[in-house]
């Protein structure tokens, strides 16, 4: 059943995965999407880690509406089994996409949002507000600046560059902007263009999801063939049992052989584990860099030639200062969604569906959806997004009934983190019994709230490896598994 609506033209920000799948549903729905990728190709983000493999095969990868959109095209989907990797990701199906005749015209690269705002209102002005399109200021790659205006606004600008600090406190340790010459980003080349700058050296990985996982892979590999590379893993965490999540009975089997690979190196000593370190400096002395921190023991540091930041990412949220959002305290995402992320809680390793309802700001026609609507929560899918994006379309449409049936399954991790995870003395990971917690069972999915888009408004790594959110259910199953 559909509902009246004006929203004829949505700004999509960013042509990584979700972007494109926004694009591709809003056409659907007779909306005219234009897309603002701040890079010089769709995809930009996860060309950046394009020698990385996700775990997540290619049935997981491709939205439903952006397929239809290339099957026209004569396109042949790739294996679905095969996994992927970033490069892939945006050769055969990114750029394809934004390709199609219904994208093409709509996608423009080179354009950097710097703020989105409503038309001739700002933040604190509310007589009217819900009758004014949006602002959309870029700028380009040539210096210029421009201002749109749409009906609606999707930021699906992901997470991607915005990475945590390595210090505690949320904040960069001391001497932190000083060693940048001696920091990498997540998920470095480190067998291919960046081999020189690790070959022969020492380098601490900091964090514990998946991104670490990869390079400390890598690492363990080169130093295989290149005597002298040395491999440090420091985590907050006092184990590291969590981290090597549920192998065998995780239902993407490259994920669970990403922690159970990276326990037989700690094990074999390949790769030295600092469990319970708080970062608290990092002093630059030559080609060395000496972070020091402490753990439950006391003080401690190391001197190292790399490290490498696998913290985590927080969403910027600095473009947004003139839009009226609602924001969960903690992990900086939309407030309905917060509770279904939040890694303070657990989860047995299922989302419970959420859409347009869970993802609404007041100001309405704005949404946050994709990797940034996680905010600081470190976990995500790509077809999480294609579902919320597709949700999000439905109701800017009009359509509240498709905007409200939202449904997804995703494959459980194997482990619920509700459980005490634990290691024996022979350092093998021990979950307890799941049928005497609370995940012994499916995650319950929140009622939904009252406030949606009303009608008649006139005014919105990248799926990098992808990581599997974790949801809110009733009782004590209730978040995300902190990466």
């Amino acid at each position: 059943m559909s509902e009246t609506t004006t929203v004829s033209t949505a700004v999509v920000i960013g042509a990584g995965p979700v972007g494109l799948a926004a694009a591709a549903h809003l056409v659907e729905r007779g909306i005219t999407p234009v897309v603002l990728e701040a890079g010089d190709r769709a995809g930009a983000a996860v060309a950046e880690w394009s020698h990385v493999r996700l775990f997540s095969p290619w049935r997981f990868n491709i939205d439903a509406a952006a397929r239809r959109l290339l099957s026209a095209t004569g396109w042949t989907a790739p294996n679905p089994d095969h996994l992927p990797t970033g490069g892939e990701l945006v050769a055969d199906y990114l750029a394809p996409l934004a390709a199609t005749p219904e994208l093409a015209d709509r996608v423009r690269y080179g354009a950097t949002v710097v703020a989105v705002a409503r038309a001739g209102v700002d933040k604190t002005r509310t007589v009217g507000r819900d009758g004014t399109r949006y602002l959309v200021r870029i700028r380009t790659s040539g210096g210029t600046v421009e201002d749109l205006r749409a009906d609606a606004v999707i930021d699906a600008s992901g997470t991607w560059g915005h990475s945590n600090p390595l210090g505690a406190h949320g904040l960069p340790a001391l001497g932190e902007s000083e060693a940048a010459p001696y920091l990498t980003g997540p998920l470095p080349d480190v067998l291919g263009a960046a081999r020189a700058r690790f070959a022969g050296r020492h380098t601490l990985v900091v964090g514990m999801g998946h991104s670490a996982a990869n390079t400390l892979l890598t690492l363990a590999e080169l130093a295989e063939t290149a005597p002298g590379t040395r491999v440090t893993w420091a985590i907050r965490a006092a184990s590291a049992a969590r981290a090597y999540g549920g192998g065998d009975a995780d239902a993407l089997p490259a994920r669970g052989a990403l922690g159970t690979r990276l326990r037989e190196l700690v094990t074999a000593g390949r790769v030295t584990l600092l469990a319970g370190l708080t970062i608290d400096a990092l002093n630059p002395a030559g080609d060395t860099v000496t972070v020091s921190g402490h753990t439950a023991d006391g003080a401690t540091a190391v001197d190292v030639h790399n490290v490498v930041a696998a913290t985590g990412f927080r969403p910027d949220l600095s473009i947004l200062r003139e839009v009226r959002l609602d924001l969960d305290p903690a992990v900086e995402a939309p407030t309905r969604l917060g509770p279904l992320v939040d890694p303070n809680f657990h989860s047995c390793g299922t989302v419970p569906p959420h859409g347009e309802r869970e993802l609404a700001h007041p100001d309405t026609g704005f949404y946050i959806a994709g990797m940034k609507s996680y905010g600081r929560a470190p976990t995500f899918l790509m077809a999480t997004g294609y579902e919320q994006v597709r949700s999000i379309a439905a109701a800017l449409a009009g359509d509240r009934e498709a905007a409200d049936a939202v449904h997804l399954e995703l494959p459980e991790t194997g482990v619920c983190s509700s459980q005490p995870v634990t290691e024996d003395e022979a350092g093998n990971v021990v979950f307890a019994d799941s049928s005497e917690s609370c995940c012994g069972g499916p995650a319950a999915a929140p009622a939904p709230p009252a406030r949606g888009l009303a009608t008649g408004v006139a005014h919105g790594h990248s799926g990098a490896v992808a990581t599997l959110p974790v949801a809110q259910a009733s009782g004590c199953c209730g978040g995300a598994d902190p990466a």
